[in-house]
């Protein structure tokens, strides 16, 4: 099992959902997330800002935003592959195309805080297992930033067609919490929801 041919065989099933498909499944994880006890107990979430077909996370940080939540987003830094935490207040106006053609902050509304304020992450992935193992997209981003910060619940969004018995793991791999699909929670440390 090769994480390069995983993730090119994953962007491409999931490249074939039709875009009601998408919006159909994400606005049930959606709400799935919602009724979550660590979300409705969370103040500060850190989310991705997906893009293309992935599950839609621009109505959770909006909706987030009006249910009086803090929301951060992430700025990638390439060299040493980072990830700051920037608060954003106002998804509509505040963002603009960044790296990898995905949105990001603009100049004057960045506003980094430290990872100690986050109570949870919603974390991007191609691949999970039930376990809560990933394959991301290969920057080692999310990783990284796990490892300084091991304390915050981490919350895989993905679809149910992404979640496969196991995948490739090595020492700098960290979990998620749990998982979020359109059809359930799974809970990685194998209790139920």
């Amino acid at each position: 099992m090769d994480k390069k041919v995983l993730r090119e065989e994953m962007l491409k099933k999931r490249a074939e959902l039709s875009h009601e498909e998408v919006i159909k499944k994400s606005k049930a994880i959606r709400d799935r997330l919602f009724n979550l006890v660590e979300y409705k107990k969370s103040n500060f979430i850190f989310s991705f800002i997906s893009f293309k077909d992935e599950v839609n996370t621009h109505d959770i940080i909006k909706k987030s935003i009006t249910l009086g939540k803090r929301v951060g987003v992430p700025i990638t830094i390439p060299n040493g592959r980072q990830l700051l935490v920037s608060e954003i207040k106002n998804f509509d106006e505040e963002l603009e195309m960044g790296y990898y053609n995905i949105l990001t902050p603009k100049k004057e509304y960045i506003r980094e805080v430290s990872p100690e304020l986050i109570d949870m992450v919603l974390v991007p992935g191609l691949i999970f297992t039930p376990t809560g193992y990933r394959v991301g997209y290969g920057g080692g981003y999310y990783d990284r930033f796990f490892s300084n910060n091991r304390q915050i619940f981490k919350v895989g969004l993905c679809y149910e067609m992404q979640i496969a018995p196991k995948v490739p793991t090595d020492i700098y791999d960290i979990p998620v919490d749990c998982i979020i699909t359109e059809k359930r929670i799974i809970n990685c440390a194998g209790e139920k929801y």
